[in-house]
């Protein structure tokens, strides 16, 4: 009874916490909610006529909301670059971000599930997926392994933040034997999310574009670049509106993994380009569409362009430490890295998978209006659900927001 009284007062302080804020708070609010109320609009556009008024066809049936979904498994797996230094190696400089990195994991993947019922037309469907009710095909789809580990995730990273800021609530220091173990687990969780994802891909076998060895690795390496780059501008604005201290040397070690990894990718991409080009079959005609069009089709032209070149300038600036080092210059080259890596996982990846068909047939997709607002909306609650979080977090590790007992 007593967890229970404290678990109420904490739902009521937070409540308190979250409902009162600046001025600038309160309009960054507003818009957020202001978006989502459009995209709640256009969503139920969607679910009277259905997804006739996406972009989506029987010759392309992912689109915006599977390129959202994806990038934002990346995102969410990001989160254990904070975990594991500040939990399993004992790294001080990381326990100042690591809540805020596994906020930002819950809210990514919650709108990962939000696209995934957007997707699927509406949340009626959503039965065929429950095991004894429907046909959950466990283990044999991969669609399945997929939902596992995702709702896991999603279960660890918000069961480990849970414990800890309430045992810091009630002004108790939390147990390491209680959540040591979690967070393990959520280091091999991560990856195996990702991996899993990048396996429901390639295991598709009419899909050439995506039978690549290097689709999982490739993922990892991406996700773990735009996640923390993510994680650095969270931060930046963290410090900047906040009371809560984020050492700088702590956004450098972040920017470190950022580095790597983009690096990484950028190898990997160059391999890959090497295989489709260098001596192609007509496996390759995806990769030609998507790089360079076919048959005068080139929707995907400026966007994938775009954004290598946008990869390779944040790369090559981070890559030298006087720039990096350089805080301003590191926003900047985040930003460019977070978008680069949404449109190359996105447009980049999914779209060139269904064009051209397995019978040539060439059918360019471009997201509608609607689409646009409904992943827009998405985008909106998922920025709401993690300052909410955030701003709950901050009070609890200021001292702000703390358990009073009554006498």
């Amino acid at each position: 009874m007593r967890r229970l009284k404290v678990f109420r007062s904490l739902v009521i302080d937070s409540l308190d916490a979250t409902t009162k804020g600046s001025v600038k708070y309160n309009v960054w609010m507003g818009v957020l909610t202001f978006i989502m109320l459009v995209g709640m609009y256009c969503y139920a556009i969607q679910l009277d006529q259905g997804l006739s008024v996406t972009g989506m066809n029987d010759r392309v049936s992912w689109g915006l909301y599977i390129s959202n979904f994806t990038f934002l498994v990346g995102v969410a797996a990001a989160a254990v670059m904070l975990v594991m230094p500040t939990y399993v190696l004992k790294d001080i400089d990381f326990k100042q971000a690591v809540l805020i990195g596994e906020g930002l994991a819950v809210a990514a993947l919650i709108m990962c599930l939000a696209f995934v019922v957007a997707d699927m037309g509406g949340p009626s469907v959503l039965w065929h997926m429950i095991p004894g009710i429907g046909v959950f095909n466990f283990p044999n789809s991969m669609l399945t392994w997929d939902v596992i580990v995702l709702n896991g995730y999603l279960f660890l990273n918000l069961s480990i933040p849970f414990y800890i800021l309430f045992r810091r609530y009630q002004g108790k220091v939390p147990n390491p034997k209680v959540y040591i173990p979690g967070a393990i687990l959520s280091v091999l969780w991560a990856v195996a999310i990702h991996l899993v994802t990048a396996f429901l891909y390639q295991g598709l076998q009419a899909r050439p574009f995506w039978n690549n060895a290097l689709l999982g690795p490739r993922f990892l390496a991406s996700a773990f670049a735009a996640g923390p780059a993510l994680i650095i501008l969270v931060l930046a604005i963290i410090r900047s509106f906040t009371s809560f201290k984020i050492e700088t040397k702590t956004i450098k070690k972040i920017a470190m993994i950022v580095t790597v990894a983009a690096q990484i990718n950028i190898i990997m991409l160059i391999s890959e380009l090497f295989k489709e080009f260098y001596a192609p079959t007509h496996h390759s005609e995806s990769a030609y569409y998507l790089f360079f069009g076919l048959e005068g089709k080139t929707a995907l032209l400026p966007w994938i362009w775009t954004a290598i070149s946008m990869n390779v300038v944040a790369t090559v600036m981070l890559t030298f430490k006087p720039l990096r080092e350089n805080l301003k210059v590191l926003y900047f080259c985040c930003g460019l890295l977070f978008v680069a890596i949404w449109i190359e996982k996105g447009f980049g990846l999914i779209v060139p998978g269904f064009i051209p068909g397995p019978y040539g047939k060439i059918m360019e997709y471009l997201p509608t209006k609607i689409e646009v607002g409904v992943t827009l909306g998405i985008w909106a609650m998922g920025a709401f659900i993690f300052t909410i979080l955030a701003k709950t977090a901050i009070g609890i590790e200021l001292g702000k927001i703390r358990y009073k007992k009554k006498s």
